[in-house]
């Protein structure tokens, strides 16, 4: 299989990486990205923002945006072919909101990035469905990573080795259910939600959801929320963020048929492509879901 994409890796400008405590080296280098792309086969990556805190370095997500969103421009024009882009937004103004999606999808980037939350507001909010709406009429996936700043019980834990381990993940698994809570996958059904790492511990709870939903709805203690848990999970997208485990991609496969997850390095914070694409490629699916995974699922997406 000569032909993969990458649906989840990370650029930084050195602009906005020297802003941040954490990714000042490594996170700048298009051409040692690149080279590692080609060693391992890799065809086309999408560029996500990692979350940071470059925004309170910078005077706010107006000034981060306007870097990021441009140098990233730069970067897919320059190597045509080789990367898509995911814009960001500017958190802190949501009546910049249309602006910047519009500013977003005239610099070619063909995808919006948000984090799984914002200071404790998850994406259930009501303030982000300017953006759902927006991305529904352009016809522009979603992609969301974990939130590093402030994840859920960062108070209680801050822990250098749990913070990133449990929490990150753990946040994307909560803005997913306050989403399907909140009805922003309702109102919203035709965008493309793709969530990082497989949607945290979802494929773990999976079952727990549906069975603790059918028990309190019966007493009546949880809202009608129309359907299943499950039903909702099924029209997400989910990507492998890396993983080398065999046994994460079949959990997944639970929760998700093949054709709802992406290949994800989350290069460079995992500097091993070669084993997130083995994963893949040796695992037991078909060689027709292996494809999907590794290049048909973003093809068609964009």
């Amino acid at each position: 299989m000569s032909y993969i994409i990458d649906a989840h890796s990370h650029y930084l400008p050195i602009e906005v990486a020297e802003k941040t405590a954490f990714f000042k080296q490594g996170w700048s280098d298009i051409d040692r990205h690149l080279l590692i792309m080609d060693q391992c086969h890799i065809d086309k990556a999408l560029l996500v923002y990692p979350t940071s805190d470059a925004h309170i370095q910078m005077g706010g997500w107006e000034n981060l945006c306007q870097i990021y969103n441009q140098k990233l421009s730069e970067v897919i024009k320059k190597n045509t072919g080789r990367f898509i882009g995911a814009g960001i937004l500017p958190i802190d103004e949501p009546h910049q909101f249309r602006n910047e999606l519009i500013r977003i999808r005239d610099l070619g980037l063909r995808v919006i990035s948000l984090a799984s939350s914002y200071d404790g507001q998850y994406l259930d909010s009501e303030v982000f469905y300017p953006i759902y709406d927006f991305a529904q009429r352009n016809k522009m996936p979603i992609h969301i990573h974990p939130q590093i700043m402030n994840p859920i019980g960062e108070d209680r834990v801050r822990d250098a080795l749990l913070t990133p381990v449990l929490e990150y993940v753990f946040d994307i698994s909560v803005c997913i259910g306050k989403m399907m809570m909140g009805g922003a996958f309702l109102k919203f059904p035709e965008v493309k939600f793709i969530f990082a790492h497989f949607g945290g511990v979802l494929p773990l709870v999976k079952e727990r959801f549906d069975s603790t939903y059918r028990m309190l709805r019966k007493r009546e203690f949880v809202k009608d929320i129309y359907m299943l848990p499950s039903e909702y999970f099924k029209n997400l997208y989910f990507d492998t963020s890396g993983t080398k485990s065999m046994a994460s991609l079949m959990c997944a496969l639970e929760v998700v048929v093949s054709s709802s997850i992406f290949l994800g390095s989350d290069f460079p914070a995992n500097p091993n492509i070669v084993e997130a694409v083995s994963m893949v490629k040796n695992s037991a699916l078909s060689e027709k879901q292996k494809i999907d995974i590794l290049q048909s699922n973003v093809l068609k997406l964009l």
